[in-house]
């Protein structure tokens, strides 16, 4: 009898400025709902949609790496981190895409905003020559009844989560998530003021932050960050 195919690999990209416990239980969850055999989180380094993060790239990626170290199922990829310029997401897929080869299914999870902004990204209708896209959506969320995105919704979303496996790439794929409650400014805004942010983020992740006096308040003494070697979802 024939082995079964391999999973599907998810791809879910973001600054992670700094990552929490959000960005990793809503991992988790989307890791085991659609049956992935891997989920990696891929650090940008400049994002093209924002002003790049006053935290250097080395450093959100170091934490990421922190904060993934005991779930082998969540990986940290840092192919965005070794280019120079804008981290054009359709970049990396394609680079993914190469190394998995045409067969196997690549899925590119996005936040319900970036959705709703897709049609701004780089070469953004090349993207589902690549990799399947699942939106991940909280409770109460409505796709949009017209428009670019809405035309585009409704010639490629699938309510079958089967789809991600029967074929490489090319459906979207709307998956509605409770997500805890933590965002990354908020966390930045709390270490500004020198207020704690423990159990917002993992152990190892805080004393890293400590250890490096990343996002200090004004005034306070720092070490000289690593800038950015040259160069959506997360932040």
């Amino acid at each position: 009898m024939p082995s079964a195919a391999p999973g599907p690999v998810g791809v879910l990209g973001g600054t992670f400025n700094p990552v929490h416990l959000g960005h990793l239980r809503s991992a988790v969850e989307v890791l085991e709902r659609l049956q992935l055999a891997s989920l990696r989180l891929m650090p940008c380094a400049v994002p093209p949609h924002r002003e790049a993060p006053e935290c250097s790239a080395q450093d959100r990626a170091a934490m990421v790496d922190l904060a993934l170290r005991d779930e082998p199922r969540l990986q940290c990829d840092r192919r965005e981190l070794e280019r120079s310029g804008p981290s054009y997401t359709v970049d990396s897929l394609a680079e993914i895409r190469g190394e998995l080869g045409p067969q196997r299914s690549l899925c590119l999870i996005l936040g319900f905003d970036a959705l709703l902004h897709l049609d701004s990204w780089h070469r953004w209708q090349d993207l589902l020559g690549l990799a399947h896209i699942v939106v991940i959506a909280r409770p109460g969320w409505e796709l949009p009844q017209q428009g670019v995105i809405a035309d585009w919704l409704k010639q490629h979303r699938s309510t079958d989560r089967a789809s991600l496996r029967s074929a490489p790439n090319g459906c979207v794929l709307v998956e509605e998530l409770r997500p805890l409650d933590i965002s990354s400014t908020e966390i930045r805004a709390l270490l500004a003021a020198g207020r704690s942010v423990r159990y917002l983020l993992p152990e190892p992740v805080l004393s890293y932050i400590e250890h490096h006096q990343l996002y200090q308040r004004v005034g306070a003494q720092s070490e000289p960050a690593e800038q950015p070697p040259g160069s959506l979802n997360g932040s």
